[in-house]
């Protein structure tokens, strides 16, 4: 007769363990899948910066601290709002870049970096594409052509009256690539020929404007509103081809005279290339949600600009399409690289 062999202690104390460590798992899989579910184990359980590459009270600047304070009310953690202006949004986008995937840093940015930059410059030192994961589109916006308020201008017509008059003599102030190839698509549509003056970005350009040190410039609205409405600057001419609801007795620049003129910029939040999926879902989800809340809508409302909220897919499209018109524009510009 043949006997079963004795179980041993070890293995009937190794099969209890695992039963109960199966027990455990199962108690503890909900919380996994729902830390999961949050966004890579839990994601953000620190502070995340926003590299904005303009100046504070730029417009990139504004809708990033709204989206700043919007994202702390739903995570209780604080953002940090780095600006890094400079060398056409390089500066930040270069640092943008380096930063470590993990979804802690992210680059607010707009058309200036992630379309135009790279036929506006020779060498970049990051790549629009390679270097990015794209998020969400944020917004999309125009800009307004403004001059000094007690000086000589009064309308588009009367810039472009002296521009041919004295070729070369009637200076613009751009801080961004948005508002430069917005001056230098107005150069060319008017028949002028008009001397440019780089900026870190608009708002110092602004600045100048108001001192004088420039005649006119073509800024994003949320720039030049404040400036409008305390009288500094005088608005001659909307960007867009509808007039703005916010300064519904401004033309557009077209209605003033500069047949085919239309130009807008627009927003759009990015973090590192290799930073993982999980993490760019629940950074989106945090995004989107806030594009909703009180500050974001104040300042759409306060700055005429629309939010726009994207799928990472339909972002790198629209940066893509977008890209080739912004090249298309300086081409025709004759704007050469630097």
């Amino acid at each position: 007769m043949t006997f079963p062999k004795p179980i041993s202690r070890r293995r009937t104390l190794l099969s209890a363990a695992s039963a109960v460590g199966a027990a455990a798992f199962a108690l503890a899989a909900p919380g996994q899948v729902l830390a999961q579910a949050q966004g890579a184990g839990g994601y953000p359980n620190k502070p995340i910066t926003f590299l904005v590459p303009f100046a504070a009270a730029s417009a990139t600047d504004q809708l990033a601290r709204a989206l700043g304070q919007a994202i702390t009310e739903q995570t209780k953690l604080a953002v940090v709002v780095d600006n890094k202006a400079g060398a056409s949004g390089m500066l930040a986008a270069q640092q943008g870049a380096r930063a470590a995937p993990d979804g802690y840093t992210v680059l607010i940015t707009t058309n200036t970096t992630q379309a135009a930059n790279p036929h506006l410059y020779r060498k970049l030192p990051y790549d629009p594409v390679k270097d990015f994961a794209p998020v969400t589109g944020l917004g999309k916006g125009g800009q307004v052509m403004v001059v000094k308020a007690d000086g000589p201008y009064k309308s588009v017509a009367d810039v472009i009256a002296r521009a041919k008059r004295e070729p070369g003599k009637v200076s613009f102030g751009s801080g961004s690539a948005s508002s430069r190839v917005a001056g230098e698509q107005f150069q060319q549509l008017s028949h002028t020929q008009l001397l440019h003056v780089p900026y870190k970005s608009n708002p110092p350009a602004l600045t100048d404007l108001i001192g004088g040190q420039v005649d006119f410039m073509i800024t994003d609205t949320a720039t030049g509103l404040p400036q409008i409405k305390a009288g500094k600057v005088r608005a001659l001419g909307f960007s867009m081809t509808k007039r703005s609801p916010l300064l519904p007795d401004v033309p557009t620049i077209a209605e003033a005279g500069v047949n085919g003129y239309d130009m807008s910029y627009w927003f759009a939040a990015y973090v590192p290339a290799a930073t993982p999926a999980p993490v760019v879902q629940r950074l989106r989800e945090l995004l989107t949600a806030a594009l909703r809340s009180v500050p974001a809508k104040t300042f759409f409302d306060g700055a005429g600009v629309d939010a726009w909220a994207s799928t990472p897919d339909e972002l790198r499209a629209f940066q893509e399409a977008e890209t080739r018109k912004w090249g298309q524009i300086i081409k025709a510009a004759g704007i050469e690289p630097e």
